[in-house]
Parts: structure tokens; C-alpha cells; sequence
């Protein structure tokens, strides 16, 4: 057999590769929703290689096998595009990857690539590791990074333990995001980024994004944002100065709960202290093809279309999402067993007018509904039951409708107590710097319609006024079911 040499490959591999980038920008031109539904998947793939799906396949091979050495040689030296091994590339991935990149730099004015993660966690750690490296001038120096304290709690595990206690890298914790000052008095010569997460989960923090990124870059550091509750339906930090984002796309983007996903997403060309040019100028295609390929994080096909699909709605489910997250809170907040709500819509929230600024339905303003821009602030809520922990529990206990799961971001409403779940392991002293306490619920908010969630929290809390609740779950030992009357 004749082969046709590795530059014939790579002539037709920079064709290609002209073609998709040019259906990327035609995309560019398109509204959120269409971006959201059709991603980079275009007809003339469907016909040319996918049989006509009009539905993005599942790509669940392993491996891509080559027309010949000439071939291989010039896949497995990265001269063109290649699935060659799904720890690294498949075509799925490729689709859920593109996807995210264009609605998180949607009307932006970034450009910015994505690479898929196998969870949330590990899109923070891919985020992060490739800044907290030797400096080969200063070997001797302690690394640390500067990032808000409240942030989910595996977050505060992987800084706290995985990061500050066992490679001796100073977390410096910022107490209170909105001051400016606390940032700029942590950062010095062995900073290696600024990490906030907003609004933060479960306590509702938020800081102004252009300013801290302002004062970052200012540093030569990049600014790296979990905008996990947001979405990028409310929220892209990109636009705002922002030069990483990490999602946890298990939760809200993938809203049918089926699967697990993370995704990073950076712009290109960021601003960064560390002598590394490959890495500064695409930040997630350095990701892939090195640091993600060798540890091996990659989101599996299976889950990233899974994701694909729920993402094509976000917009519309984060309205409505956020929309009854409000008829919550405002009943929550009138309500005489509450002793407070954690709520950025509310306009009693400390914070509310800060975060006013940034957060913003998509499109709101081309939509026949609304007209103009209008501000969405999510379905994630908390609020404090009086009466300390033991009440709390009660309350927690006697929802019926309501799920009790250390979920978020589900079509079906979810909630916990974080003090004894996803927060629990950080401690006493960790909850307390995070404004999370005993009595504090989480609970986001779901597609059911508002009233009855409001009918399901209003009888939870008629536990505190001496009202029984019946229950009927399955005996754990007999699979049968039973009922218990509960005070």
C-alpha cells in the first residue's frame, strides 16, 4: 500500500480545521438559545459522517484507528485533529466542549475554548494545578493563591487539605469578598491566581467580578471564577474581565441529574505570572493535549451528550427556576419561624444591588416575554430556621415534596443541611469563617410549580407549632412499606 505522506494529512487537517472554525463564527452570530440548542454540530457532519443524525451521537469507542503511518505519525504529534484515545479527544466531548465554550463567551467578545472534565471537582483541580508549579528562578518559594472562604465544600477540601496541608500551598482565605482591600493584602510575589466562587453556595456570597479581576491582573494573575450556580443563562464571568470559569455542569446544566460532568472554560491569550506560552495563549487545548492527558479527568461520551441535551434549554429553565426561587424566598422571608433568608434577589439582602449589576437573564431583552434586560438570580436559596439545629432537623425532616439530597441544580426541588453534609467535613471553624450554620437549610429550587413547594416548606414548618406529619418510605430490612406519625 502507498502512503500518501504526513503532509498530505496535515494540508487536509488545516482544511478541516478552516471549515470548523468558520461554522464556529457563523454560530457566533446566533442567539443564545440557538447556540444552546444546535452548538457546533452542523448539518453537513450529520450527512458526511454520522448517517444523517440529527442528534449528536454517542461516541463510546475508545479509539480512533488511522488510514495509514503517515496518518498516526501526524495525529499523535498533535499536526491535526484526532480523537486517538477518548482519555484525551472523542467526538462527543468535542460537541459538549464546544457547546460550552461558545454560551459561556456568548456577546462577550472573548474568544475562549473548553475542555470537558469528569466532575465539577476535578474541572477545579485542572484549573488550578497547572498555575501551582515550581518557579525554576525561585524553587525555594511557598506558592499560595488567594480565594474566597465560601465556596461548596469539596471545593474548601481540595484547598484546605489536598492543597494547604498536604503540598504546604497557602490557601489565604478571603472572609469578606466585597472588600477590595482584603483581596490586595493577600497577594504578593508567590501568588499564582485569585478564586472566588459566586454566587456562592450554600451562603449567597458575591463580589464585584471587574473589580477583583482589575486588581489580578493588575498582579499579572488570572482571575478563575466557579459560576456553578449562575449558569451561563445569568452569569459569564468572561465578559467581565473574568480569564477561567469552572462548572460543575452535574448540577444545573445538566439538570436531569443522570450523570456527572465539570467542564473549564478560559479565555484565550490570559493573563498569568507563570513563563509558560502554551499555556497563556489556550489554556484548555494546553489542558488536553498535556497536563488532562497524562492525569486523566476526562468527561466519558456517555455524559457529555447526556449534558449536551439538558444544556440546550438553560436559558428557559433558568428563568423559570429563578422566577419561583423568588416566590419562595418572599415567603420565606414573612414567614414567623424564619429567622432569615439567603436570597440575592431579595432586596433585603445585603449584597443584592452588587450582584444586580451582573446578573441578567440572556437574551432577556430580545424575548417577547420581557422585552429588556431583567435580573434572574438563580434557584439556589437558604434560609435559618429559629430555634438552633434540633428545629432545623425537624423541619428538614418533614418535607414531603422536597427532596432531601445534597444535590443541586435538578428539575426536582432538592435540599439539605449543609452543616451536616456537604459542608460537614471542613469543620466547625471552616462553616463559621463560611457563614454556614446549624440552623441554615439549603434548598434549590426545582420545575414544580411554585405553590406547591411554598404548600410543601409551610407544613414542614407547622412542626414547630406542634402539628404531627405522616411519612411512608420503605422498610430497609423487608422492602415493604411503612408509615410513622412523627412530632
Amino acid at each position: 500500500m502507498k502512503t500518501k505522506g504526513t503532509q498530505f494529512y496535515i494540508e487536509a487537517g488545516k482544511r478541516a480545521m478552516a471549515w470548523h472554525q468558520q461554522h464556529i463564527e457563523n454560530m457566533k452570530k446566533c442567539r443564545f438559545d440557538t447556540i444552546a440548542v444546535h452548538g457546533i454540530y452542523s448539518m453537513q457532519e450529520a450527512l458526511d459522517f454520522n448517517q444523517g443524525s440529527v442528534i449528536e451521537p454517542i461516541y463510546m469507542s475508545t479509539s480512533q484507528t488511522y488510514r495509514d503511518s503517515d496518518e498516526m505519525e501526524a495525529a499523535l504529534s498533535y499536526q491535526i485533529p484526532t480523537w486517538c484515545y477518548s482519555r484525551i479527544a472523542n467526538p462527543s466531548m468535542y460537541y459538549y466542549e464546544g457547546v460550552l465554550a461558545l454560551i459561556e463567551s456568548y456577546k462577550t467578545g472573548v474568544d475562549a475554548s473548553c475542555i470537558g472534565t469528569s466532575s465539577g471537582m476535578s474541572a477545579i483541580q485542572s484549573a488550578v494545578d497547572p498555575f501551582l508549579v515550581v518557579d525554576p528562578k525561585n524553587p525555594g518559594a511557598k506558592l499560595n493563591f488567594v480565594g474566597t472562604c465560601q465556596v461548596y465544600g469539596g471545593t474548601y477540601q481540595q484547598f484546605n487539605v489536598r492543597k494547604d496541608q498536604e503540598q504546604n500551598i497557602e490557601w489565604r482565605k478571603i472572609v469578606n469578598p466585597s472588600n477590595l482591600e482584603e483581596w490586595a493584602s493577600k497577594i504578593d510575589k508567590n501568588t499564582r491566581f485569585l478564586y472566588g466562587e459566586l454566587p456562592s453556595n450554600p451562603s449567597q456570597s458575591f463580589f464585584d467580578i471587574r473589580a477583583v479581576a482589575e486588581l489580578a491582573h493588575s498582579h499579572n494573575l488570572p482571575l478563575i471564577i466557579d459560576s456553578t450556580v449562575a449558569t451561563p443563562a445569568l452569569l459569564r464571568p468572561l465578559e467581565h474581565g473574568a480569564d477561567i470559569v469552572v462548572q460543575s455542569v452535574t448540577k444545573s446544566l445538566f439538570t436531569s441529574g443522570l450523570g456527572i460532568a465539570g467542564a473549564v472554560i478560559a479565555r484565550k491569550n490570559l493573563t498569568s505570572n507563570i513563563d509558560n506560552d502554551a499555556m497563556k495563549a489556550d489554556f484548555c487545548t494546553y489542558l488536553k493535549l498535556l497536563p488532562n492527558r497524562d492525569n486523566g479527568p476526562s468527561i466519558s461520551p456517555m455524559n457529555a451528550i447526556l449534558a449536551l441535551n439538558d444544556i440546550r434549554t438553560i436559558r428557559t429553565r433558568m428563568d423559570l427556576y429563578s422566577r419561583t426561587t423568588m416566590k419562595v424566598a418572599e415567603f420565606l422571608s414573612k414567614h414567623k419561624h424564619i429567622e432569615g433568608v439567603d436570597y440575592l434577589g431579595l432586596e433585603s439582602h445585603p449584597l443584592h444591588e452588587l450582584a444586580k449589576k451582573y446578573m441578567f437573564l440572556v437574551d432577556s431583552e430580545y424575548d417577547e416575554l420581557y422585552g429588556k434586560k431583567v435580573n434572574r438570580y438563580g434557584h439556589l436559596m437558604s434560609f435559618r430556621i429559629k430555634g438552633g439545629a434540633k428545629a432545623t432537623r425537624d423541619v428538614f425532616d418533614a418535607f414531603q415534596r422536597i427532596w432531601r439530597a445534597t444535590d443541586l441544580g435538578r428539575i426536582k426541588s432538592v435540599a439539605t443541611i449543609p452543616a451536616i453534609s456537604t459542608h460537614q467535613q471542613q469543620g466547625e471553624e471552616g462553616r463559621k469563617l463560611a457563614n454556614i450554620p446549624s440552623n441554615l437549610i439549603r434548598l434549590c429550587v426545582g420545575g414544580e410549580h411554585p405553590d406547591d413547594i411554598i404548600a410543601d416548606i409551610n407544613q414542614a414548618l407547622e412542626v414547630l407549632d406542634g402539628k404531627t406529619y405522616q411519612v411512608s418510605y420503605p422498610e430497609y430490612s423487608t422492602g415493604g412499606a411503612s408509615s410513622a406519625s412523627l412530632k
